[in-house]
C-alpha cells in the first residue's frame, strides 16, 4: 500500500459543488482505500491504495464523485514522495522576506508547454513570481492573490492544462499526513 494525496478542484467554493468531507471520506472507503483522512473543506484527501498508477486513481475517483455526488470534478493525485520533493524544491525557501501565507503551489496533470509558460509570464505585470517545476508551479503573491493577473491566468485557458492550487500551509500539512508510518 502506498500513501496518496488527492486534491479535488473547485469543490465547496462559493457554495458550488458542495461535498461534505465526511461523505467524501466514506466514498473513498467504499472504493476500498485505507487510512482515509481529509484536510480542510476544499477536497484534500490522504489515503492508502495498492494501485500504482496515479492517473487510474484519479479517473476512478472522478467517476465515483460523479456517480455519488453528481459533480464533474477534476482530481489531482500525488504521493508522499512527490510532496516531499515539492517541499524540498521550493525555490522561495531561502528568501527571508517570503510570507508563507502568500506562497502557493499549482498542481497540474501535465507539464506546461514552453508557449504556456511564456503566456503565463506575459499575463503578469506585478511583483508576483512563479517558477515552473515539472507538473507544479510555485507561486508567490506578495500582495495576495485576490486581484492578481497571474492568479487569474491560472484559472483560464492560458495553461493548456487544468490546475488546482493549494497554499503552502496545506501542502506541508498534506505531506505530514501522508508521511505517517
Amino acid at each position: 500500500m502506498k500513501a496518496y494525496i488527492s486534491m479535488l478542484r473547485g469543490i465547496n467554493v462559493g457554495g458550488h459543488k458542495k461535498i461534505k468531507m465526511e461523505d467524501l471520506r466514506a466514498m473513498y472507503e467504499a472504493l476500498g482505500f485505507e487510512n482515509v483522512a481529509s484536510y480542510v473543506q476544499s477536497g484534500n484527501v490522504v489515503f492508502d491504495s495498492a494501485e500504482t498508477k496515479p492517473a487510474a486513481l484519479a479517473a476512478r475517483i472522478e467517476a465515483q464523485i460523479a456517480k455519488t455526488f453528481g459533480h464533474e470534478v477534476l482530481v489531482f493525485i500525488r504521493d508522499a514522495d512527490d510532496l516531499r520533493r515539492i517541499i524540498a524544491g521550493n525555490p522561495f525557501a531561502d528568501r527571508a522576506n517570503i510570507n508563507p501565507a502568500r506562497l502557493m503551489v499549482a498542481f497540474l496533470n501535465e507539464p506546461l508547454t514552453e508557449a504556456a509558460v511564456d503566456a503565463l509570464a506575459a499575463s503578469d505585470d506585478s511583483d508576483d513570481e512563479f517558477v515552473v517545476a515539472g507538473k507544479e508551479i510555485y507561486l508567490y503573491f506578495p500582495d495576495g492573490s485576490g486581484r492578481s493577473k497571474l492568479a487569474a491566468a491560472l484559472s483560464g485557458k492560458k495553461l493548456g492544462t487544468a490546475s488546482t492550487t493549494r497554499n503552502w500551509n496545506t501542502v506541508t500539512a498534506l505531506a505530514d499526513m501522508a508521511s505517517r508510518e
